[in-house]
């Protein structure tokens, strides 16, 4: 399995995200910012669900 990507850089390319923001819309965004394949992965892996704000995508994603 790949590593987990960073988190300043998977927060960076989801900066300007309107919240709350379901997994599909995460997942655009980072396409849209040219995010690299292991934080595409990351967010593609994620739970089907609304995301409140930026933490959360991040403990989603880390498990914090």
């Amino acid at each position: 399995m790949s590593d987990k990507p960073n988190p300043i850089e998977l927060q960076k390319h989801l900066s300007g995200l309107d919240y709350p923001v379901s997994k599909d819309e995460v997942v655009q965004k980072a396409q849209d910012s040219g995010a690299d394949d292991s934080i595409l992965e990351a967010l593609r892996n994620l739970p089907e669900q609304q995301y409140e704000k930026p933490t959360h995508v991040t403990e989603a994603v880390f498990g914090e």
